[in-house]
C-alpha cells in the first residue's frame, strides 16, 4: 500500500467515524496556526442548491483564461479526491495530498482540535494555494453556507446560485430557512450576485445582505441572461455578450453562466476578464456528470441531478435531448434526499427503469425505491452499479437512449468503474430482481 492510499484510508476513516459536524471554530484555529493561508489571495465564494459546482467550474475557467493562476476547490470527487483540490488544469499532487495531511495534522493537534473529513480536504486546499502563489481561488461551498467549513474567509464576492429544499435535516425544512444558512456567506461589505432566486428565499437574502451593507447584483434586475442552445446573451453589469458557446448543455447552464459573469463583473476592478477570454471559457469548460453525452447509439446520458430541483431540470432537457428515443433508466438515490418527488419526476418518461445503490448505508435501498418505480414501468433491481450499468446497456437498443442520474456518486462510481469498460456484454442477471 502507498503512502497516498494510507493517507486516503486515514481521511475517509474520519468520515465514517466523525460524519458531519458544523463549527467554524476548529477550520479557524487550524488556519490560524499554519499562518491563516486563506488570506492571501481574494476569493469567490459559491454556494446554493444546484448550479455551485457549474457556476465555480466557469469561474475557475475564465480567470485561467484571462491569464489568472486561479485555485479551484469542489466538492464532491466524482473519480478521485484530487479532483476536488486544482490549481489551473492541475489536480493537487498525491504527494502533496500525503505531506499536508500529516502537516494539517500536526497543525490541529498543535490548537487541541479535531478536524473532520471535509475540514482536513478545506485547510488542505487552502495551503495548497498559498503555496501555489494562486492569483485567485474559487470556493464552492460544500453545504450550505453559514457554518460550512469553508466559511471562514473574507470573499472578495459571495455568490448564491439557486434556493431549493435539500439537506434540509441540516438546513432547515422551508426556503426562507436554507436561504438564512446559505445567506451565512453574506460578508460586511462585499458584493452579493443572486442567480435565479425569487420569493421568500430572495427576501431573506437581501435582507441579510442589508444588514451587512453587502451590495446585491441580482438576476432579472441588474443583469439579463437569454439565448438559445446555439449561444448565451448577457446584458448588464458593464457586459453586452452574444451568441457565447457553452460547453455545458441545458437552459439551466445558461442561468449558471449568467451567474458566473455577474460574479465577474463584481470583481473587474481587481481580477478584470474581458468578453474574449469568456467566449474561450464557457465554450472549453469542463465539468463532468451534467448531462454529459458518454454514446451515441444507443443515446447515453450521465447526470449527477440529486434533488427535486436538480431532477426538474435534467426533466425539462429530456424531450430535446432524447428526440422522441424511449428511456431507459439507470437511477440510484442518497437515502438522506427527499427522492419520492425526483421518481415522480421522472418515471413517467421511462420505458423501464434499473435502481441500483451507491454509498451505503448513506444510499437508498434499491428495493423501495424500485417500488416506487413500479406503477409506470418495469423494474429491475442490481445493487452493484457497474453491473446495473451493463445489464440496461445489454437490453437497451441502438435506437433508445440510456440516462444514469439519481446521485453524484452514481456517476462516479460509473466513471471510476470505465464507462467504456460497462459497455460490454453483461453476464446472466443473476442477483436481478424484476
Amino acid at each position: 500500500m502507498t503512502d497516498y492510499q494510507r493517507t486516503l484510508e486515514w481521511l475517509y476513516a474520519l468520515e465514517a467515524a466523525k460524519g458531519m459536524d458544523f463549527k467554524l471554530e476548529r477550520v479557524a484555529l487550524a488556519l490560524q496556526r499554519l499562518g491563516d493561508p486563506q488570506r492571501r489571495f481574494p476569493i469567490l465564494h459559491v454556494a446554493g442548491t444546484n448550479g455551485k459546482g457549474s457556476v465555480a467550474a466557469m469561474l475557475h475557467a475564465a480567470l485561467g483564461a484571462a491569464g489568472y493562476r486561479a485555485g479551484l476547490y469542489t466538492s464532491p470527487h466524482l473519480v478521485e479526491l484530487t479532483e476536488r483540490i486544482r490549481v489551473g488544469t492541475a489536480e493537487i499532487p498525491r504527494a502533496e495530498v500525503v505531506s499536508l495531511t500529516a502537516e494539517v495534522r500536526a497543525a490541529a493537534a498543535a490548537r487541541g482540535v479535531d478536524l473532520t473529513f471535509f475540514e482536513f480536504l478545506t485547510v488542505i486546499a487552502f495551503v495548497h494555494f498559498a503555496r501555489q502563489a494562486v492569483d485567485a481561488a474559487v470556493i464552492e461551498v460544500g453545504l450550505g453556507g453559514r457554518l460550512d467549513a469553508t466559511n471562514v474567509v473574507d470573499p472578495a464576492v459571495a455568490v448564491i446560485t439557486t434556493i431549493g429544499l435539500d439537506h434540509m435535516q441540516w438546513l432547515g425544512d422551508t426556503l426562507p430557512a436554507i436561504a438564512a444558512e446559505k445567506g451565512g456567506i453574506i460578508k460586511p461589505g462585499r458584493p452579493l450576485v443572486l442567480g435565479r432566486v425569487v420569493g421568500e428565499a430572495a427576501v431573506v437574502l437581501r435582507g441579510l445582505a442589508a444588514e451587512r451593507g453587502a451590495p446585491v447584483l441580482e438576476a432579472e434586475r441588474d443583469y439579463r441572461v437569454g439565448g438559445s442552445a446555439a449561444g448565451l446573451d448577457f446584458d448588464g453589469l458593464g457586459w453586452r455578450l452574444r451568441g457565447v458557446p457553452l460547453a455545458l448543455r441545458g437552459a439551466h447552464q445558461r442561468d449558471n453562466a449568467g451567474t458566473a459573469l455577474a460574479a465577474l463583473a463584481a470583481v473587474r476592478d481587481r481580477l478584470p476578464v474581458g468578453a474574449e477570454a469568456v467566449r474561450r471559457a464557457f465554450a472549453e469548460v469542463v465539468w463532468p456528470g451534467r448531462l454529459d453525452v458518454v454514446g451515441g447509439a444507443p443515446l447515453t446520458i450521465l447526470d449527477g441531478a440529486h434533488n427535486a430541483d436538480g431532477v426538474a431540470a435534467l426533466a425539462d432537457e429530456l424531450p430535446a435531448l432524447l428526440d422522441g428515443r424511449p428511456l431507459h433508466l439507470l437511477f440510484a438515490v442518497m437515502g438522506d434526499k427527499d427522492w419520492r418527488p425526483m421518481v415522480e419526476r421522472l418515471a413517467p418518461l421511462c420505458r423501464s427503469v434499473v435502481v441500483t445503490e451507491v454509498l451505503r448505508p448513506r444510499g437508498a435501498g434499491a428495493v423501495a425505491v424500485g417500488d416506487s418505480f413500479r406503477p409506470y414501468c418495469p423494474v429491475a433491481i442490481e445493487p452493484d452499479p457497474v453491473q446495473a450499468w451493463r445489464y440496461v446497456v445489454a437490453r437497451t437498443p441502438a435506437e433508445a437512449a440510456i440516462v444514469a442520474t439519481g446521485s453524484l456518486f452514481l456517476v462516479g462510481a460509473l466513471y471510476a468503474g470505465g464507462v467504456s469498460a460497462a459497455r460490454q456484454p453483461v453476464d446472466p442477471p443473476g442477483a436481478l430482481h424484476p
